[in-house]
């Protein structure tokens, strides 16, 4: 594998601790703000929805710009945003910084995966894309851990200062070690939205949104969903997202070498069936610390996987328009988070927290469901360009 993709990782790293370590600060947040957890969530719902609707537009913004300065001022967006967040001391300044930090990460992370792809022959291109994506991985088993125990420790403030130091490093190191190829021809956004037309995109994104919502409607709320096991504790918590990191980084790096040998098919329809029946279970697995540490690690190692074996299927449809296709891939996960955050907050006021899970396991099935029309859709177009792509 071509060591720029490890570059390219650490990035990712660094802007996946920032979207994950909210979940494990959310209570201290809402104290130091005098709110609920479900108003301090909105941190997670307000980056993810910028996310969304900043990735196709800066997309096109940048388009004929070098890559090396696009991820550049991706992640210097992203750090000033953190900066902003850990000095932050009304809630609407915090919010707006987090909006900030979402086009940081819209700038950076889709430029990141369609660069990996570039870098390798198609026949690798699956364990390229899930080393970038074990960067996002590797956050949640390292950074948002570390994040939330430093929460807990001290102040919340010091995670965001945390999280600037790591996208500051990974900067420098693109700056430093990545080469400035040269941009693509410019492509109007109407452009770009036009694969949506396509019943095989349109499909396979709409996988991506329903398993993202299933996913993140319980991900955000992690601390109450699993305070029977943690018993408030936010060292435990922290050893719990850890866990769930580990299976998420082991989960990305096997599902690419997976993807490549049996097809994202095979992979993606037996992660999303696995990942449903855990979260159905959740109401009661999550209630001990062996039980939920077991279904934390199954969640992580199923949920990645999905990830890899969705990008896979896009880039496959049609190679050529692989920035476009995983850009609008990203847009769906993160509209997906921030659904999830809003819709998590109006379902706390009328049921049980611990019974999240069962709306999580839905979501992901109909998403399962998804997939497979997708991979329909797909067979007729494979055979006749003759691509390696199946879908099977």
């Amino acid at each position: 594998m071509d060591y720029r993709l490890l570059i390219l990782a650490l990035g990712t790293f660094s802007i996946g601790t920032d979207s994950y370590v909210v979940a494990g600060i959310l209570p201290q947040v809402a104290t130091s703000f005098g709110t609920s957890v479900a108003v301090a969530a909105q941190f997670v719902s307000v980056y993810s929805i910028s996310y969304a609707v900043f990735t196709p537009v800066m997309a096109t913004v940048t388009a004929t710009w070098p890559r090396r300065r696009v991820l550049v001022l991706g992640l210097g967006a992203f750090v000033a945003s953190n900066v902003l967040t850990a000095t932050a001391h009304m809630f609407g300044l915090a919010l707006a910084s987090r909006a900030l930090a979402g086009l940081g990460g819209a700038i950076f992370t889709p430029a990141a995966s369609a660069a990996a792809a570039a870098l390798v022959s198609p026949q690798r291109r699956g364990r390229a894309l899930a080393l970038v994506l074990a960067g996002l991985s590797a956050a949640t088993a390292l950074g948002a851990p570390i994040g939330t125990v430093v929460a807990s420790l001290g102040d919340w403030h010091t995670t965001f200062w945390l999280v600037a130091a790591l996208a500051t490093l990974a900067a420098v190191g693109v700056f430093t070690l990545l080469p400035d190829t040269a941009g693509t021809p410019s492509i109007p956004l109407r452009a770009k939205l036009a694969p949506l037309g396509d019943a095989r995109v349109a499909a396979t994104l709409a996988t991506t949104l329903l398993v993202m919502l299933g996913v993140f409607v319980v991900y955000t709320y992690i601390s109450v969903v699993f305070d029977r096991a943690t018993l408030g504790s936010g060292t435990a918590l922290g050893a719990l997202m850890a866990v769930w990191g580990v299976g998420a980084t082991a989960g990305s790096l096997k599902a690419g070498s997976l993807t490549d040998r049996f097809g994202n098919r095979f992979v993606l329809n037996a992660a999303v069936a696995v990942l449903a029946l855990d979260f159905a279970l959740l109401p009661w697995t999550g209630a001990t610390p062996i039980s939920a540490a077991v279904a934390l690690v199954v969640w992580g190692l199923c949920g990645w996987g999905s990830v890899v074996a969705q990008q896979h299927r896009l880039v496959g449809i049609d190679p050529a328009l692989a920035p476009i296709l995983l850009a609008l891939n990203a847009s769906a996960i993160y509209l997906g988070i921030g659904a999830a955050g809003a819709l998590g907050a109006l379902l706390l006021r009328a049921i049980d927290p611990h019974h999240l899970p069962l709306l999580g396991a839905a979501l992901i099935a109909a998403g399962g469901v998804v997939a497979e029309v997708a991979c329909r859709a797909n067979r007729p177009a494979a055979r006749k360009r003759g691509s390696i792509y199946s879908g099977s």
